[in-house]
């Protein structure tokens, strides 16, 4: 789409910027005294796969920057992640989180589509993300690109309720060094070093390595709950312009990981379950390889090619895989109207799992394949003013068969400081390996001597099933943009989602014994609806005082579903935070949070987690020294702890702790 350049107040957070700075204090500066005309014209490329103006997005697209996370003090990609509207992100203990987008939120909340660098971190093995093993060296993140909404046109089965793509800085932005340190009382220790530097005449690089100790957290009644960990990485990217037409990126991790963890094991004799103190175990690695061949400016070509890997070994399952994905597209434009955009892609994922006596597995190893291609035409039907763009993708896995997931979107822009846009869009969820493959030992629950009679205890088997198929989605979006008043914005989105062939659980026998052994099948018997709003707001108050504000409304509509098989996130979300520079080398920054009540799904039904409000405070100094700043965060500071998710099964309610840490950063 043509740039639309006549906006002239200031939209700071909202719209995301592109801050890369040499040092602190000229970091600060630049993003309080950006123009909106310079943030409307940030780029993104996750709504289209390509480069776009984002005010030029028809989508529900949100930018966190890296100067978004370095002022709210965020440690951790999760974290960061709260910093978006429409985003349901709780921390379940010290190593293990739930995110997700619109609802269905859950330790592998499988309906939520997360890229690094064009590396899909989505794991096969639960139809999840193993947050805890997924890192980057903060200062290193170029921006986040939040997409709430369907993406499976473009990015495929499993992006039915947003896509966030984490996107690294490029090398030529990281040239010289940086160290990192800090601790506190939650964030024991923590440091980083990176290091960039010129290789050829147009080829930069850099290499880095990062490593943390984390406190545990604590119970409701304040014991420790043994969740400490620590995590060390490490990583490489080289950039090279070979000519005027091609761009080669090649760039790798390696990551070693000790969690620790409080795990309740279900078991078929005495005593029935057995609290373990497990000392988990998880590495990793990755190898990403993009070329780029630029044609003109409307038209281009991309091969990448990446290699992933990662192995777990915990007290519940252990399991290995091996992942080769290769994916090519190609833009051009036609008839000075027409911009075309078309792919293939080819993925192979090959794991090995070995059963215990929570997961029994068979096969023990498998090999499955994703063949997918994509075709969308984004098509100006008035110039300047009004735009149609239709696409779907084709894929073939080898869970489910053939999927399609067409949609269709329109952008209008009646004036330079409005913009309308509406969509509609079919996405689908596939199944997991452990959905078709695995059966799972959820709870035995303890013999009882009541009134009526002695109880036996009842063991709870979920099996997998050959019925089991594909969870569908239909969704309607709405949205608009405005910077009508001078240094004030809007952003508004309306949904209404209706989802077909739900998983589901359903009783299909019980076996006389001791335990008395209820067996269930996943099925897809629900079909639940959600509809919403999402409205984010930034006042620049002053050239050195800015608000951003944001408010998520979110209705579950659950209607023939058992209270305790579908879990319920919060209905309303608010975030309100201040920024201030009120002298050149200092930094004040609030952020306060609220999160209404929201239920998770326990061994033994739902379990609902109160509502709680929490508060982050952040103070940084940089001194006479280039490239120096100095900063103290202090996070959910209003309450000692708070509960703010159960996991599904096996571990215990960890609560969240308060926290302060000091940080110490030097770029040169």
């Amino acid at each position: 789409m043509p740039r639309l350049n006549h906006f002239s107040s200031r939209f700071t957070f909202l719209l995301g910027l592109l801050a890369s700075t040499q040092t602190f204090a000229a970091d600060s500066e630049k993003v309080l005294n950006l123009s909106v005309e310079e943030l409307l014209n940030v780029k993104v490329t996750s709504v289209s796969k390509k480069a776009q103006a984002l005010n030029d997005a028809a989508a529900a697209v949100f930018v966190i920057s890296n100067e978004d996370i370095k002022r709210a003090g965020a440690t951790t990609i999760p974290d960061a992640l709260r910093l978006a509207p429409g985003l349901d992100v709780a921390k379940i203990d010290a190593n293990k989180w739930a995110v997700s987008a619109r609802g269905f939120n859950g330790r592998f909340a499988n309906k939520l589509l997360v890229l690094i660098d064009g590396r899909n971190a989505y794991t096969r093995t639960f139809a999840g993300v193993y947050w805890e093993a997924q890192d980057v060296l903060m200062e290193d993140i170029d921006r986040i690109e939040v997409i709430r909404g369907p993406g499976g046109t473009l990015w495929g089965a499993n992006a039915v309720n947003g896509v966030i793509n984490i996107i690294t800085k490029h090398t030529s932005s990281t040239q010289g060094g940086l160290v990192a340190a800090g601790g506190g009382d939650q964030e024991q220790g923590f440091g980083g070093f990176r290091y960039g530097g010129k290789l050829a005449e147009d080829t930069t690089g850099r290499v880095y390595v990062k490593g943390f100790k984390r406190e545990q957290n604590s119970y409701s009644n304040g014991q420790p709950s043994g969740d400490q960990w620590d995590k060390v990485q490490g990583g490489f990217r080289v950039d090279s312009r070979l000519n005027a037409q091609d761009e080669l990126t090649v760039q790798g991790d390696l990551y070693q990981a000790n969690i620790n963890q409080n795990v309740v094991i279900p078991q078929l004799s005495q005593p029935f379950s057995s609290l373990v103190n497990d000392k988990a175990f998880a590495n990793g690695g990755n190898l990403l390889s993009k070329w780029q061949r630029t044609l003109s400016p409307t038209s281009s070509y991309t091969l990448q090619a990446y290699y992933d890997y990662y192995n777990r070994d915990d007290a519940v399952i252990k399991e290995a895989r091996n992942t080769l994905d290769l994916d090519f597209q190609h833009r051009f434009a036609l008839a000075d109207r027409h911009d075309f955009i078309w792919g293939l892609g080819y993925q192979y994922s090959l794991d090995n799992v070995l059963s215990s006596p929570v997961f029994q597995v068979d096969p023990k190893s498998r090999g499955t394949q994703l063949f997918s291609s994509f075709i969308q035409d984004e098509i100006a039907v008035i110039r300047d003013t009004l735009w149609f763009t239709i696409g779907s993708k084709f894929e073939h896995n080898d869970f489910s068969g053939f999927e399609l997931q067409p949609s269709a979107r329109f952008l209008w822009a009646p004036h330079s400081q409005h913009r309308f846009w509406a969509s509609v869009s079919r996405a689908v969820r596939t199944p997991s390996r452990g959905e078709e493959n695995f059966t799972t030992l959820v709870n035995v629950t303890r013999p009882q001597q009541t009134q009526a009679g002695f109880i036996p205890p009842v063991a709870a088997f979920v099996n997998n099933s050959p019925a089991f198929s594909t969870e569908h989605l239909l969704a309607y979006e709405l949205g608009y943009r405005t910077t009508a008043i001078d240094s004030v914005s809007l952003d508004l989105t309306l949904f209404y989602n209706n989802y077909d062939s739900v998983r589901s659980v359903s009783q299909v026998g019980l076996t006389p014994g001791f335990p008395i052994v209820v067996n269930s099948e996943l099925t897809n018997e629900y079909s639940p609806k959600t509809y919403g709003a999402e409205v984010a707001v930034v006042w620049q108050m002053l050239d050195w005082w800015r608000w951003d504000a944001n408010y998520s409304y979110l209705r579950t509509d659950l209607s023939g579903a058992p209270f305790n098989q579908l879990a319920v996130s919060p209905q309303q979300r608010f975030s309100l935070r201040s920024s201030l520079s009120p002298w050149r080398n200092i930094d004040f920054d609030a952020w306060l949070r609220y999160v209404d009540p929201n239920s998770t799904i326990s061994s033994t039904g739902a379990v609902t987690i109160p509502a709680y409000t929490t508060l982050d405070l952040r103070v940084a100094w940089r001194p006479e020294v280039k490239g120096l700043e100095l900063s103290v965060t202090g996070q959910n500071l209003l309450e000692d702890r708070h509960l703010e998710y159960l996991q599904e099964s096996f571990t215990l309610p960890t609560a969240v702790n308060r926290g302060v840490y000091g940080k110490i950063a030097w770029e040169f």
